[in-house]
């Protein structure tokens, strides 16, 4: 495990649409400082900036939305999960509108720009954030629950249950030494299709489409033409998607992170219980 912080090598664009929003966005991960962290500035408002936190959390519906005064930036979860498990310590992310391109779905589009621009190591320390004792945060009005436990390592285990026989139960497990950028990357967001006509009643999914999305027909099968990334492909993209959630924390955490049943609503939670309890101590 690398002990130095680091950032990328030149600048990253992407353009694309927004999942919710169905905006046309364009996007620019860029090198920055020592200390810097993540940080959004809204170009189309007047360069206003959110840090990516824990505290500027503002909404977890479908996605991680964060807010600082009048600004929000949302999905961020798919940037922020690829930036934490390739070792982007700090960037400033410049957009032009409220929501982050959804892309292929995946968080392989930038995994793979990360690799090509390559990583600047510099010389301030990389801070960890070091999990003190088992801790456990439950769904208030579901089964689902996330335990951190204390580890030399860090490793987030994930498994779903919608109690589908499309999808049955999935498991899926990355450590720090896993192979992201293959392994967990390339796994695509999904949702039923008996939930859509819901979604975009309620505003929702205005950008979604079957080349940014699987779809499940329960109990047939899945929407989509192209092939499954793996089996367990949407037990890996909850995976993706709480390290994103957890990358809020403002540095890598070391420990295990246990999750049953995750979603933004939790993740963020749990999350947000680590840092208070740290706080406390």
């Amino acid at each position: 495990m690398t002990t130095k912080q680091h950032t990328l090598g030149k600048s990253c664009t992407f353009t694309g649409k927004g999942l919710h929003t169905g905006a046309t966005v364009t996007m620019t991960v860029m090198p920055a400082g020592v200390d810097h962290g993540i940080v959004f500035q809204r170009e189309d408002l007047g360069g206003k900036r959110v840090r990516a936190c824990i505290a500027n959390v503002s909404g977890t519906r479908r996605s991680t939305l964060l807010r600082s005064g009048e600004a929000t930036v949302r999905t961020t979860e798919h940037l922020l999960s690829a930036m934490l498990a390739m070792g982007v310590d700090n960037a400033l992310v410049t957009l032009d509108s409220e929501e982050l391109p959804i892309l292929d779905g995946s968080a392989a589009p930038y995994a793979q720009a990360f690799l090509q621009a390559g990583l600047l190591e510099q010389p301030s320390e990389r801070r960890y954030i070091e999990i003190p004792r088992r801790l456990v945060c439950r769904g208030l009005f579901s089964s689902s629950r996330i335990v951190m436990e204390p580890s030399s390592e860090t490793v987030f285990d994930v498994t779903i249950d919608f109690k589908s026989k499309v999808l049955g139960v999935q498991n899926a497990l990355w450590s720090e030494d896993g192979d992201y950028a293959e392994q967990v990357a390339p796994c695509r967001t999904f949702c039923f299709l008996s939930e859509v006509k819901a979604l975009r009643a309620a505003g929702l999914i205005k950008g979604g489409a079957l080349d940014n999305a699987l779809v499940i027909d329960e109990p047939n099968g899945y929407c989509n033409n192209d092939a499954l990334k793996f089996p367990n492909e949407c037990a890996r993209h909850k995976l993706l998607d709480i390290i994103g959630d957890f990358a809020l924390l403002g540095a890598p955490v070391r420990g295990r992170i246990t999750a049953y049943k995750p979603g933004h609503k939790i993740n963020t939670k749990a999350a947000l219980l680590l840092a208070r309890h740290l706080k406390e101590r």
